[in-house]
């Protein structure tokens, strides 16, 4: 049964009032602001044809975020069987500047002195932690610390990637 007459402009009334607080929590729901743009949008149409059956005004904000859980865990679903395992992971696409990354970090971690490069594989290559680290190494958790934060310092120093200057702030030849 479709919405008429004056129903339909209490729908519209509703939405018009309620409509950005939802969208927050679809936001908060998805993670992206389209997905929740469509998320809100399907979960309103179902609200819209059930308004007749909705008695309780009040409940109007539960409805919605119930269908909006709902329509979003069967998108999740629907999602997950479309993605199948593989036996190979792919490479990531990396834009311009970045295609050489991967070895540039690899030659950096090289350049650092054995202490600092043997924390940093440990930390975050092998995922340990720093009391971990630290027993491993024969060191104190503070030196881990402290030998992480100064081998990350050199990294980013080491791995500033140029920015290209815009054309107007190029020097005149």
């Amino acid at each position: 049964m479709a919405v008429t007459g004056g129903t339909h402009e209490e729908f519209r009334e509703y939405v018009v009032a309620r409509g950005p607080a939802l969208l927050r929590a679809a936001y908060r729901l998805t993670g992206h602001a389209s997905d929740a743009e469509d998320l809100l949008q399907a979960a309103l149409v179902k609200t819209y044809l059930a308004w007749d059956r909705i008695q309780d005004r009040s409940a109007l904000d539960c409805y919605v975020r119930r269908a909006m859980v709902n329509i979003n865990i069967s998108w999740w679903r629907r999602r997950k069987l479309e993605e199948y395992p593989s036996e190979e992971i792919p490479e990531p696409v990396l834009a311009d500047g970045l295609a050489h990354l991967p070895e540039q970090v690899e030659q950096a971690l090289d350049r650092l002195p054995a202490r600092m490069r043997t924390a940093i594989v440990l930390r975050y290559y092998e995922d340990m932690s720093e009391s971990e680290i630290a027993t491993t190494l024969g060191i104190s958790v503070g030196t881990v610390k402290s030998t992480v934060s100064r081998a990350m310092a050199k990294l980013r120093g080491d791995l500033v990637l140029a920015e290209p200057r815009p054309r107007h702030l190029e020097p005149q030849t």
